[in-house]
């Protein structure tokens, strides 16, 4: 059965966006982590913009949701790595990149599709 923050249901959308939260429950500078499918997904809101990424760094796993923001880079927790949101590139070694879900807002919800990770 789907976990997630602010409920939903995959069977709910054949288009398999899944509806993870209340888009304004989200607020500028905040980090909410959902379960969709046994899948950690991190949603970051920073300068306007929302990010769906795995919430798993990708150095070794940390979970991103203990660390902190500066403005559009997140900071791993275990290891102080820098990860871009926007490009997704870890700041000192760009081949090494986020996993980042497609999102997008459907009836005032914050949907996520995970079927297909995807790197930047």
């Amino acid at each position: 059965m789907l976990e997630v923050v602010g409920g939903g249901n995959v069977s709910d959308h054949e288009d398999m966006f899944v509806p993870v939260l209340d888009e304004n429950e989200l607020n500028e500078g905040s980090m909410k982590l959902v379960n969709i499918e046994g899948t950690p997904v991190l949603l970051v809101k920073v300068l306007g913009e929302i990010f769906a990424i795995d919430n798993r760094c990708p150095h070794m796993g940390c979970g991103f949701s203990g660390g902190s923001l500066d403005g559009d880079v997140i900071i791993c927790p275990c290891h102080d790595w820098r990860f871009n949101l926007k490009t997704g590139e870890y700041e000192e070694m760009p081949d090494m990149t986020l996993v980042k879900y497609e999102w997008k807002i459907k009836a005032g919800k914050i949907c996520v599709k995970v079927e297909d990770e995807e790197e930047w």
